[in-house]
């Protein structure tokens, strides 16, 4: 993928089976920069890409969960998603390799996409 014009947001998932490699070191450095809100945690030794969204709401909250929820189906791939008022919190990771996979950053950056566009029709410039 090595080229720096790419939106992470704009591929598809690929099927996943057990056994496919997680992603590498130099994978991960291209990518993260890609979703900089996004921090890695472990969780029993597995790693997951973790970010809370805040809203001004529930409503805000379940509509933004609905969306992202709407994407995982449609690429196969699906989060933990935590949900309270004002706040969602989603961790992306790959059940099947325990670990970190293309997809997780693909569908962080759909989740990305996905909050700025709900931003952007509620006319917040910045959120």
């Amino acid at each position: 993928m090595n080229n720096d014009d790419f939106n992470l947001s704009d591929f598809t998932c690929e099927a996943c089976r057990a056994g496919a490699p997680t992603v590498t070191e130099s994978e991960m450095a291209e990518f993260s920069p890609r979703i900089p809100d996004w921090e890695i945690v472990d969780v029993n030794d597995v790693p997951r890409l973790r970010r809370t969204f805040e809203f001004d709401g529930w409503m805000p909250a379940v509509d933004f969960v609905n969306q992202v929820a709407r994407a995982a189906e449609d690429n196969d791939h699906h989060p933990l998603i935590r949900l309270e008022w004002g706040k969602v919190r989603i961790d992306w990771w790959t059940h099947k390799i325990k670990g970190l996979h293309r997809n997780d950053f693909i569908m962080a950056a759909k989740s990305d996409a996905i909050w700025q566009h709900l931003h952007e029709d509620a006319g917040e410039d910045n959120p």
